[in-house]
């Protein structure tokens, strides 16, 4: 009979342990999962951090991304009016040098095997020329429509951005006239501002290296990242010029001036990333079968694409910007 009784308890026991190491288990499990949760928790709560977070709850509320795809779509489309007035240009050039054209015509015909093809271009060559001032003057029309309407689109999608509430109100209503008017100077004014910032890195780079020839610098190993970061940060300047220009014109309501500024930044230096990863990328791409045939088409687009996502999210970035001195919290 003990013999049993203790048989009865060694089983209970036995029974027993499973369950204390099961729930041991549980514990352990929850006790991970709170310290991950404190964590993610912690790591949310810093400035930067949940800086970023609102920027990106407001970038996608808000539509960001179908913005950015139609902004690249009108980028896209823009491209053949200016196209059309750079083959207008050139006839106009080839029209007026007979030397170059019947060199270029002979290049042509030596350069390819089939005559029919070959005949087809030259014919080709000729009456682009012939129709070089109806080929440009229609391209720089639509040119100046697609322009203004690019330029339309991407004020309102920054506007998306920027506003305090999502919808449109009363006051955001606009006159036709004043609308396209506003645009057109706008457009203007991104033309400028694109040309200085363009001019300022290529004289600034030329610059760099005719000075380092004439002071016979060029052999210094050290001399060479010293160069590259100058360039680099002559590059992120007029970056930094060209974003500053369409954060602080675009909007219809002008953002704070440290929200600008460090937004304007975040901007320039994410543009130049953007412009190194297609550096590397585009060669690459280009060397494929299916790139050479579409790789400048895809390399383009992802670089308009890639443009707008990140004016857009610098756009909700400094409209979400908090800081101490703030009267209340921004809002959505």
């Amino acid at each position: 009979m003990a013999d049993t009784q203790r048989h009865d308890l060694q089983a209970a026991d036995t029974a027993k342990k499973p369950l204390i190491n099961i729930k041991t288990g549980n514990h352990t499990v929850d006790k991970s999962i709170t310290r991950v949760s404190r964590l993610v928790s912690w790591f949310r709560a810093i400035p930067a951090v949940a800086h970023f977070i609102r920027a990106g709850e407001r970038f996608n509320d808000r539509l960001g991304s179908q913005f950015g795809a139609a902004i690249t779509y009108f980028s896209f489309l823009s491209l053949i009016p200016i196209l059309m007035v750079s083959f207008a240009a050139v006839g106009f050039l080839l029209a007026s040098n007979q030397d170059l054209l019947t060199e270029l015509i002979d290049k042509i015909v030596s350069s390819i095997s089939d005559p029919a093809l070959a005949a087809t271009l030259k014919n080709t060559v000729n009456t682009a020329i012939q129709q070089r001032t109806t080929v440009g003057i229609t391209g720089l029309l639509v040119a100046l429509y697609s322009g203004i309407s690019w330029m339309g689109n991407l004020r309102e999608a920054i506007r998306a951005q920027s506003r305090d509430v999502w919808e449109r109100t009363p006051q955001d209503q606009e006159k036709v006239w004043f609308k396209y008017s506003r645009d057109f100077i706008s457009l203007t004014g991104l033309v400028l501002a694109l040309i200085i910032t363009l001019s300022l890195t290529s004289i600034a780079g030329a610059a760099q290296a005719t000075i380092v020839r004439a002071l016979g610098l060029e052999d210094i190993e050290w001399l060479r990242p010293a160069m590259t970061t100058i360039a680099l940060s002559i590059s992120i300047f007029a970056n930094y010029l060209l974003f500053l220009w369409i954060f602080w014109i675009l909007p219809r309501h002008k953002p704070r001036k440290k929200a600008l500024l460090r937004g304007t930044l975040l901007a320039a230096i994410g543009f130049e990333v953007i412009k190194f990863i297609m550096t590397l990328t585009l060669p690459k791409l280009a060397s494929s079968p299916s790139g050479a045939a579409f790789g400048s088409v895809l390399g383009l687009m992802a670089f308009f694409y890639f443009f707008a996502r990140l004016t857009l999210f610098c756009a909700a970035w400094i409209a979400t910007a908090q800081y101490k001195d703030d009267p209340e919290p921004v809002g959505k």
